[in-house]
């Protein structure tokens, strides 16, 4: 991964070549972004530009034996920690089994979220997890001096998944760093850091993805400007959402939202039920998606009742949606419906039956609609 392949982010590009050119590294990278953003390609490319033998001023040359290596991720001072999960194509607890896994899931392309993770690794309705012999291991990793690059890389992926032991062990690490060593931590929700970790990095806040710059992502991958515009107004700066809905001949999550508030208003219970066995044969991650896209479009109704259309970022469809859906909930209803997903969503992360969830959501929120 070189800069020259991330679109925009050019002032963070800089700042990061400068801090290499004029050696000014700090131990610590914490790479802190929007889901599916930039994050981990920006700390894949300055791994590559720190040991790059021939880099110039404003990229690694992408063609020297650090670089070459770099391309496959089998640098030998490039280290990768990331969440992980009981699969049924691995059998081992750390992040080292998974390593080629790891590589093929990275270099299809480097703009990911942690369910595409665990899909990839066919964990199924587990939750990945960084374990404390995980973050120990790091010590072990690190100790020896640097192979052939000047430096040892190690990259933390989502290292808010730690548990406090794992966070801790990290932070003695971070707090006495071995020599010429870096961390690049990829975080999309910092603030289950630890505060202390988070003292102990330099923050690089990488901003979402423009529409301009995703929706020229996309017309390099050949996609129509028609469609282009459509995925752009729907991945709202999150790549990864982005190459979903390239590889999705329809966003099947707005016909799903679309029939679950049909039934709701109609007060089907029958079909209700039929549509919450359904959910609970979803995985977790797309059972919690789900539930943040129903979140993210009450946000849009709530929007639309206040006279605030000029602040929605919808495809037409969709908005004609909201515009209809709005007539039947009043902004109280609407708030109570917000509410109450919330609920179903804590309920759904701590491992409460889904069908039960999910009906129980439904004949919750069914009375909230002005029939008429």
């Amino acid at each position: 991964m070189l800069f020259k392949d991330i679109p925009g982010l050019a002032p963070i590009k800089s700042t990061l070549i400068r801090s290499v050119q004029t050696s000014h590294l700090a131990h610590a990278l914490l790479f802190d972004g929007a889901s599916g953003g930039g994050g981990l390609a920006l700390a894949l490319a300055f791994a590559t530009y720190i040991n790059c033998e021939n880099r110039s001023e404003e990229d690694a040359c992408g063609v020297c034996a650090s670089c070459a290596k770099m391309n496959k991720l089998i640098h030998p001072d490039f280290h990768s920690i990331f969440p992980i999960a009981t699969s049924k194509k691995i059998s081992g607890n750390t992040s080292e089994a998974f390593l080629p896994l790891w590589r093929t899931f990275l270099l299809e392309t480097p703009y990911r979220v942690l369910p595409e993770w665990l899909d990839f690794i066919t964990a199924e309705n587990k939750q990945g997890n960084i374990s404390v012999e995980e973050a120990r291991g790091i010590l072990k990793k690190l100790s020896v001096k640097s192979y052939e690059g000047e430096y040892k890389i190690l990259l933390i992926w989502k290292p808010e998944i730690m548990n406090a032991s794992s966070a801790n062990a990290l932070l003695k690490i971070l707090e006495e760093p071995p020599y010429k060593t870096l961390f690049l931590l990829v975080s999309d929700q910092s603030d289950r850091l630890l505060t202390t970790i988070i003292s102990r990095t330099q923050r690089v806040a990488v901003p979402a993805f423009s529409d301009e710059e995703v929706r020229q992502f996309l017309k390099q991958q050949s996609i129509s400007e028609a469609v282009a515009n459509q995925i752009t107004y729907l991945c709202d700066g999150n790549l990864s959402e982005a190459l979903r809905l390239v590889n999705e001949t329809s966003d099947d999550r707005s016909a799903w939202f679309a029939e679950w508030m049909r039934y709701c208003y109609r007060y089907d219970v029958a079909s209700l039920v039929r549509l919450a066995d359904a959910f609970d044969g979803m995985n977790k991650e797309k059972q919690k998606g789900l539930f943040e896209y129903a979140l993210r479009l009450f946000r849009d109704m709530l929007v639309w009742s206040q006279g605030a259309a000029e602040l929605l970022r919808v495809p037409q469809e969709e908005l004609t949606f909201v515009q209809n859906f709005s007539k039947a909930v009043n902004f109280d209803a609407l708030e109570n419906m917000v509410q109450e997903v919330n609920v179903a969503y804590y309920h759904i992360e701590r491992n409460v039956r889904a069908k039960m969830v999910f009906l129980d959501l439904s004949l919750t929120i069914a009375p909230f609609f002005q029939r008429r």
